[in-house]
């Protein structure tokens, strides 16, 4: 057998189904679709159609719990970033953002963290200090001071009703 000879396979690929050409193309007008409905509509998905029956979804009980809305996030700023400061000078979150130290304060402000050496005394007002940075801080001849964070709404707690004045003039019982 010689290559010339060789045939190739009928079909190497499927043709695409080319729709909406015509009557004449057996696919014309609905396109295959059908007529009106949810269906012949573009981004029709039947992910969670069940027919008449509560989908799937909400027939399973909730599961789990999420800590994530309860978690705490600082901006997190080391001992080491803190030699930009002069000696004595006071340490605040805005001062370390105007620095360029910090890009923002974050939901539950600044926390002072031991990586790196403080050579300088300086006064630090933060959110949150580890044991390890205030050492540092303290051993360098430095003071901390602790920001009160801001304070989180209490939730579906119930609002305790209001007494109603006694009668004076009720017959008692």
């Amino acid at each position: 057998m010689d290559i010339s000879e060789a045939k190739a396979l009928t079909t190497r690929r499927k043709k695409r189904k080319r729709v909406g050409r015509g009557m004449g193309s057996g696919h014309g007008k609905t396109s295959g679709r059908g007529m009106d409905g949810a269906r012949a509509r573009a981004g029709w998905s039947s992910r969670g159609m069940t027919g008449g029956n509560l989908p799937l979804f909400r027939r399973l009980p909730q599961v789990g719990f999420s800590n994530s809305p309860f978690k705490k996030v600082y901006t997190i700023v080391n001992v080491e970033r803190l030699k930009a400061f002069e000696s004595g000078s006071h340490v605040t979150p805005d001062l370390l953002k105007e620095q360029g130290i910090i890009k923002q304060v974050s939901r539950d402000g600044v926390k002072l963290l031991g990586c790196g050496e403080l050579d300088r005394a300086l006064n630090v007002r933060v959110h949150a200090v580890s044991s390890t940075a205030r050492e540092k801080v303290e051993g360098a001849g430095g003071a901390i001071e602790l920001i009160a964070g801001p304070k989180k709404p209490v939730r579906n707690k119930m609002k305790p009703r209001a007494q109603k004045p006694e009668d004076p003039e009720a017959p008692v019982a």
